[in-house]
């Protein structure tokens, strides 16, 4: 699939937003903790990606009733669904200076369509040094989920059923779906917010 930009401006892509804080004391410590030593751009893309897939839980797969919206939060509580960690990935990238978007998926909510749509959030992160963006899915790997970085091919956690009218967003967004975020922010409880995901962007 052909990846296609909100914006063209690179630097779009490193704002620091709402809930993509990455001026925060804790999001500047995480990151000074990740990268104290020197790497390369690849590296640190490969070792920011890494930490949130494995370091921070799904809400879901652990069964918390806790729900985190902003990056620092995912990182103080080390938890988030996938739309609340793929802004911690965006802020700790940012704080880096790589450039750092947010795409989507729209997936059944279980294993055939009659349990109901919803989108589902991953990131795409531009290297220069190939000059091409790629995608990631941080969502956190489990049985049947095995996402991983690669700069060759696509490791996502979720292929795109079409069979069942999945379907893959081509659009890299500046900011975080406005609907993915409401969502955050108006249930109290993770699954409350199962039954409210949005199903469209």
């Amino acid at each position: 699939m052909k990846l296609i930009c909100e914006s063209h401006y690179l630097g779009d892509y490193l704002l620091e937003l709402d809930v993509v804080d990455y001026s925060n004391p804790l999001i500047r410590r995480k990151v000074n903790d990740l990268f104290a030593c020197s790497f390369n751009e690849i590296e640190i893309i490969k070792i920011a990606f890494e930490y949130v897939r494995d370091s921070i839980a799904h809400s879901y797969d652990i069964q918390s009733s806790h729900i985190t919206c902003k990056a620092s939060e995912v990182l103080y509580f080390e938890e988030g669904i996938c739309y609340a960690k793929s802004n911690l990935l965006a802020a700790l990238l940012r704080n880096k200076g790589i450039p750092t978007g947010f795409c989507y998926q729209r997936l059944t909510k279980g294993d055939t369509p009659d349990t109901g749509y919803c989108i589902h959030a991953l990131n795409a992160v531009y290297l220069k040094t190939l000059e091409r963006w790629i995608r990631l899915d941080a969502r956190g790997n489990k049985e049947g989920v095995n996402a991983q970085f690669s700069t060759n091919e696509e490791k996502l956690a979720f292929p795109i059923r079409t069979k069942y009218a999945e379907k893959d967003y081509p659009i890299i967004y500046t900011e975080p779906n406005v609907n993915t975020i409401t969502a955050l922010k108006q249930n109290s409880d993770c699954n409350m917010l199962f039954y409210n995901l949005p199903a469209q962007l």
